[in-house]
């Protein structure tokens, strides 16, 4: 599977910025490294996946356990992999299925696709309450490999810096990426 570079963008709930970080890892890996990305959206929304497909030139897949048999998951990602990465975007909270075991889950789809996972967060009005979410995460299922973290809606360099050490020094993870807070009504939620 070495030959097959991908990433899951997974959050810890709804909401959290998983589209608009798909959509920059996507762009920036097309526009400054100049690769061939294959986006994948698990879960029913086209129009992320039509965000994705426009983002990276080329058309982006369902990858959805629950729409998918499981044994065919990984047959459908090798069928459609036909760039240098894959980015796969999650939906809901990283651990969120049908059922109290997570069935359907995007770290259940992290797992069968044996992917490293970003997870991102929406940090709006916490600091250090991050790491702990974060870190909870981290071990509900050890099988999901949660490699690094990306904090979102920050409202300044302080309030970045607190979690940013928070989460480095309690969950032994890097903080790959920080956005700040952008005005309220620039982007719908929902389509």
């Amino acid at each position: 599977m070495n030959k097959y570079p991908r990433l899951v963008v997974a959050g810890v709930r709804g909401g959290s910025g998983k589209t608009m970080l798909s959509l920059g890892i996507i762009a920036a890996l097309r526009n400054r490294k100049g690769l061939s990305v294959v986006p994948f959206k698990k879960g029913p929304d086209y129009i992320d996946a039509g965000w994705m497909s426009v983002a990276a030139g080329n058309p982006c897949y369902n990858l959805d356990p629950f729409l998918i048999k499981k044994e065919k998951i990984m047959d459908s990602f090798l069928s459609h992999f036909t760039g240098d990465i894959a980015i796969i975007e999650g939906n809901r909270g990283l651990y969120d299925g049908m059922d109290v075991e997570g069935s359907y889950s995007t770290a259940e789809l992290a797992k069968l696709l044996k992917a490293p996972v970003v997870l991102i967060i929406d940090c709006t009005k916490m600091t250090r309450t991050a790491a702990a979410i974060v870190l909870r995460c981290l071990n509900m299922d050890k099988e999901v490999g949660i490699k690094g973290v990306v904090l979102n809606q920050l409202s300044g360099s302080r309030h970045e810096s607190v979690i940013r050490a928070s989460v480095e020094r309690y969950c032994a993870l890097p903080v790959v990426g920080a956005i700040p807070r952008l005005p309220s009504g620039d982007l719908p939620e929902r389509h």
